[in-house]
């Protein structure tokens, strides 16, 4: 099994690359988030890879990063969800992003995906619920050291999860309302547009 490449990249193609290792070339299939970190050609480069063999195929996936590589492990055990959905998903969201999406329950956030449709985001947000705060890029210790929220946001978050909402999902839906609105946001706004984030 090949576990990394270095190699001097031949060609970036949509959705592959191919890199030169002592003269054979190695077709790579990658999300376009690792094929925007590649150098131009013919530049060296190193791709953390998972070979996957089957009957009529040896496919190799190329990573630029062990927490995307690891998250590509993960989403490919979720029924439904081949090496090319799961890189269709590492295109759309960075690992961070899969770790505040699940956290969420944010299905939304899951189908801007291709080939990624409503009953399949629902299925990864609940299968994958309770791994993905262990997973790299964002989750299990970074999370636990993130600092309290202060303030009207400190005081939004309390009246969210007095409703019954989940702190994970208002944390995620309140920082979507920091983002549009800002820092300066009043409490009564902050719950207005988290409780419409939550809505959706």
């Amino acid at each position: 099994m090949i576990g990394r490449l270095r190699g001097a990249v031949d060609a970036i193609e949509d959705g592959k690359c191919l890199i030169d290792v002592s003269g054979v070339g190695y077709v790579v299939f990658c999300s376009n988030r690792t094929l925007g970190e590649l150098p131009n050609p013919p530049a060296i480069a190193t791709l953390l890879i998972e070979t996957q063999v089957r009957e009529d195929a040896i496919s190799l996936y190329g990573f630029a990063s062990s927490a995307e590589r690891d998250w590509f492990r993960l989403l490919t055990t979720v029924q439904g969800v081949g090496a090319k959905v799961a890189l269709g998903l590492l295109s759309a969201l960075s690992p961070d992003q899969l770790i505040a999406a699940i956290a969420a329950q944010d299905k939304a956030a899951l189908t801007r995906a291709p080939g990624v449709g409503p009953k399949l985001a629902i299925r990864i947000l609940t299968e994958l619920r309770e791994k993905a705060g262990a997973m790299p890029g964002g989750g299990g210790t970074r999370l636990a050291a993130a600092p309290a929220p202060q303030g009207a946001m400190a005081d939004a978050l309390s009246a969210l999860t007095n409703l019954g909402y989940r702190r994970a999902e208002a944390e995620a839906a309140l920082g979507r309302a920091l983002e549009e609105h800002g820092t300066d946001a009043t409490l009564d706004v902050l719950i207005r547009a988290g409780l419409r984030a939550l809505a959706k």
